[in-house]
C-alpha cells in the first residue's frame, strides 16, 4: 500500500486548545472564534468553488465552453490556458490575451508546487484564485472564489452545549512500529493512508473505548464517528485534534472541539471518513452539530 501524499498540517483553528492560562470556558470560545476565522478566511473551506482533477497532458481552463475545466464566475467566457501533467508535475501554460497572476506578477507559464509543499503555487484571475493538490498520484485544481456568497450566508455552526465530562484523560498504546492504515475518503477510489503509531484508550462512564489514531505533525488526529453520526452529525464522521503524549503516553482527548470535516460545507474537499474502527457504539453529544443548510 502506497502511503498517501497528501498535507496533514492542522490549521491553528483546528488543532487541540493546548495550553491555557483562562477558565476552560474562555479558552473553548476562544477556539471556538479562531474556527469560524479560518473557515471564512482565505485559506479556509467556505470559499471554495471547484475541484478538477487532472489528466495527464494537457487541460484547458477557463469558460469558454470548450474548456476542459470550466471556472465558473469567468465574464469573459474566455480560455484562459491549459495544465499539463506529466510525470508528477503540473505546468500552467497562460493565453497571452490574459493575465493571471502569481505572487503579484502576471505569468505566462510557471510550474505549479502542488499542496504538499511548503510554499504551494497560487495564481489568480479576478476574484477566483487556485492550487494544485496532490492526494497519491492524483493531482487536481482546487478553485476558491472570494466572492462566494457562502461567506456572507454561513450561519453559525451548532454545537452541544459544553460537557467537561467530554474532556478525558486518554492513553496511547503505540504499535510496534508506526503503520500505514487504508481510510477510506468522501471520493470513491481516493484512499487515505496515514501514519498510525498507535491507538488511544480512553473512558466513559464506566466503559473503555479507544480509537486509532494518525500522525499530524506536532498533533494527533482522529476521524471518528460516533452514535449521533447522521442523526445530529455529519454522517461521515468528525474530526479531533489532540497534543501528542509524552513518553508516558498520556493525553487528552477533548471531545468539545470535534468539529466538521471541509467536506461537511461543499462538495470540494477530500475528507476522509470514520473507518469502521473508528466508529465508537456511544453517542458524544459534544461538539460540532451538522446542519445540511450549511453545505
Amino acid at each position: 500500500m502506497a502511503v498517501l501524499n497528501w498535507p496533514m498540517t492542522t490549521a491553528a483553528a483546528d488543532s487541540a486548545i493546548g495550553p491555557c492560562t483562562e477558565s476552560y470556558s474562555v479558552c473553548l470560545a476562544d477556539w471556538k472564534a479562531r474556527r469560524l476565522g479560518f473557515l471564512k478566511g482565505d485559506d479556509g473551506f467556505l470559499n471554495l468553488a471547484g475541484l478538477f482533477w487532472l489528466k495527464e497532458g494537457p487541460n484547458t481552463f477557463g469558460d469558454s465552453g470548450s474548456s476542459d475545466l470550466v471556472f465558473p464566475g469567468i465574464t469573459a467566457h474566455a480560455e484562459l490556458g491549459r495544465f499539463v501533467l506529466r510525470d508528477g508535475q503540473v505546468t500552467m501554460f497562460v493565453n497571452k490575451e490574459h493575465e493571471v497572476r502569481v505572487d503579484g506578477w502576471g505569468v505566462s507559464n510557471i510550474v505549479m508546487r502542488d499542496d504538499t509543499s511548503p510554499d504551494p503555487t497560487v495564481a489568480s484571475y479576478g476574484n477566483l484564485s487556485w492550487t494544485i493538490i496532490r492526494r497519491s498520484n492524483q493531482f487536481a485544481v482546487r478553485l476558491r472564489d472570494s466572492r462566494n456568497p457562502s461567506l456572507a450566508n454561513f450561519r453559525p455552526i451548532s454545537s452541544y452545549p459544553t460537557d467537561e465530562t467530554f474532556r478525558v484523560k486518554a492513553t496511547l498504546h503505540r504499535y510496534p512500529e508506526p503503520r500505514a492504515v487504508r481510510v477510506d475518503t468522501v471520493i470513491a477510489g481516493l484512499d487515505y493512508n496515514p501514519w498510525s503509531p498507535g491507538v488511544v484508550r480512553f473512558e466513559l462512564g464506566e466503559e473503555s473505548y479507544e480509537l486509532e489514531a494518525y500522525d499530524a505533525g506536532n498533533e494527533l488526529f482522529f476521524v471518528f464517528g460516533d452514535q449521533t453520526s447522521g442523526r445530529e452529525t455529519y454522517p461521515a464522521g468528525r474530526f479531533l485534534y489532540a497534543q501528542k503524549p509524552g513518553k508516558d503516553g498520556e493525553l487528552t482527548l477533548d471531545f468539545n472541539t470535534a468539529h466538521n470535516p471541509p467536506c461537511a460545507f461543499n462538495e470540494f474537499a477530500t475528507c476522509p471518513v470514520a473507518s469502521p474502527r473508528n466508529r465508537l457504539p456511544v453517542e458524544i453529544t459534544a461538539g460540532e452539530k451538522f446542519n445540511p443548510a450549511l453545505h
